[in-house]
């Protein structure tokens, strides 16, 4: 699947085939958190690789007894190095800089895992303390995100999403203290306006062949809220 297929129908999974997973696409899920963007391209961040048993049942007492985490084959846990931003960035580096690095790793690695015909599930509700001392991670690392994986054995129906009108904000459509002026009914037509996705939409048809089928419907969908808008 292409990049856009992978983000569009990626789906957060709880139960998992009694399956093991391939050590090749575990290295590829794993280059692909290596690869994540951080900053200052510092990298503090460290992967704890999770098989044993008894380490993935107390990982699971530790996310407040979600059982169904140790019954993925392996537990990744992402966890930062804080100090190690705090060096170059101060307050700002170890406490803000060190989760948004870890959890562009995070997703990476949800990607790759869908990618592969894998998946999991982002965890971040859990006790740090008892993680970090189930895995030995010592006062240098805190744990960040908890990424069960394995092969699926449930499929997850597509979450609402709210649509794009409702999240994005021009600048110069701005009013009163709380944004909601910015609000704009019908953004496709906005942003042709502004060149952005209008140029997307012009080129489609020569790209059309190299998407996907969720590909294709994306563009098709936006085409026709460009039409619409051209209409009213």
């Amino acid at each position: 699947m292409d990049a856009i297929e992978c983000i569009m129908t990626r789906r957060s999974v709880r139960k998992f085939m009694d399956v093991p997973v391939e050590k090749n696409k575990l290295g590829i899920i794993l280059e692909a958190g290596a690869h994540a963007p951080s900053a200052g391209n510092i990298q503090n961040w460290k992967f704890f690789y999770v098989r044993r048993p008894d380490l993935k049942k107390a990982i699971a007492d530790a996310c407040q007894q979600q059982n169904w985490v140790a019954t993925a084959p392996v537990i990744i846990v992402v966890a930062s190095e804080p100090e190690k931003a705090a060096r170059y960035y101060g307050v700002r580096g170890e406490r803000l800089y060190s989760i948004q690095n870890c959890a562009a790793v995070a997703e990476n690695m949800l990607l790759a895992t869908h990618a592969l015909g894998l998946a999991s599930c982002w965890i971040g509700a859990f006790s740090e303390e008892s993680v970090n001392r189930t895995l030995n991670m010592g006062e240098k690392f805190r744990p960040q995100i908890i990424l069960p994986i394995g092969y699926p054995d449930e499929q997850t129906p597509e979450p609402m999403r709210l649509r794009i009108e409702q999240l994005v904000i021009f600048e110069d459509q701005r009013g009163g203290g709380n944004g909601g002026g910015g609000r704009i009914e019908d953004i496709p037509w906005a942003l042709k306006d502004y060149n952005v996705l209008g140029r997307l939409i012009d080129s489609a048809s020569e790209s059309s062949k190299k998407l996907s089928k969720t590909g294709k419907k994306f563009i098709e969908k936006i085409k026709t809220k460009i039409e619409e808008g051209k209409k009213q």
